[in-house]
């Protein structure tokens, strides 16, 4: 049965992730009063660009080239360690959020290193507000991690988001749902949404991510644009997680309501994308420390009940 749950744990990371941007954009459409493109657009657009030949600059080295290969491994160990379905993940071991924060750290430091080896200084700037962000979601991130090892009494991803997450709406929904929120925050600023980014923009001096990969083409570019799918269903699977934690007693319901749960998640982004404008740089940090006072704030509020 593990094995099982194993092998469709990495049919649903390798296939599934693209599925969710084409619920987003479609999602927009239907808000702009527009049909939108097809929501398998991005499965066509991977597929596109895979048959194109790569370009490089004579100034890029190694470390361009092996970014978007990075970003791609480091993305699905992600998903291999984020329990789906209410099954424990294929990569499960005690300290295991602790790779699952710094694999991620590090497929985002490849691409930023990807960004700076090109030498443009527009790309440069993408890097340098890429990590600046991140430096104030990642104590977010770890903050919601404490609240769940101290309700489960573990440090595995798979208990802590399993049956630790179920156990703990009884006795301390308070925390959890100011988590649920910080982490939303979380979701929307790593996977570079509105309102901290727009994904669509490729000319402002606004933006962070596309900026840093301006430079990169055909299956380079296709790797990124997997990753960024791949990245975003990882985020989106620990949100279901927290809200739908709930064992039916099967595992193709369980696995059904997972995934219509990050499908749901993909409708709330659209939404927030179609009512919300970007916001100006000077805010994001502002709103990224808010979000960590709120899980400091859920930390001492679980600690307050024990």
């Amino acid at each position: 049965m593990i094995i099982l749950h194993n092998l469709f744990h990495m049919i649903v990371i390798l296939s599934f992730p693209p599925l969710l941007l084409g619920v987003i954009n479609r999602t927009k459409a239907m808000f702009g009063g527009r049909r939108g493109q097809p929501i398998l657009q991005t499965y066509f657009d991977l597929i596109k660009l895979m048959q194109k030949d790569c370009v490089f600059s004579e100034t890029t080295s190694w470390v361009f080239r092996f970014g978007p290969i990075v970003s791609v491994v480091t993305a699905l160990v992600a998903a291999c360690i984020v329990p789906l379905g209410h099954a424990s993940a294929p990569l499960s071991f005690t300290g295991d959020l602790i790779l699952f924060a710094y694999v991620l750290a590090l497929g985002r430091f490849f691409t930023m290193a990807a960004a700076l080896d090109t030498g443009s200084a527009f790309e440069g700037m993408g890097a340098a507000r890429e990590a600046t962000f991140a430096v104030l979601a990642e104590p977010v991130l770890f903050l919601g991690l404490l609240v769940f090892a101290r309700l489960s009494g573990s440090l595995q991803m798979s208990q802590m988001l399993g049956d630790g997450v179920a156990n703990g709406w009884g006795v301390a929904a308070a925390p959890l749902l100011l988590i649920v929120a910080s982490w939303f925050v979380v979701l929307l600023v790593e996977n570079c949404r509105i309102p901290f980014d727009d994904p669509n923009t490729h000319l402002e001096l606004t933006m962070i991510h596309e900026v840093m990969v301006l430079d990169h083409s055909g299956p380079t570019l296709g790797l990124i644009v997997y990753a960024a799918a791949l990245k975003l269903f990882v985020f989106a699977g620990l949100i279901v997680n927290l809200i739908l934690p709930f064992d039916s007693g099967s595992s193709l319901l369980d696995w059904l309501i997972f995934l219509l749960g990050t499908l749901f998640v993909a409708v709330v982004i659209g939404t927030i994308e179609s009512t919300m404008a970007r916001l100006k740089i000077a805010e994001i940090p502002k709103l990224l420390i808010g979000a960590g006072v709120v899980s400091l704030f859920a930390v001492i509020l679980l600690l307050s009940y024990q």
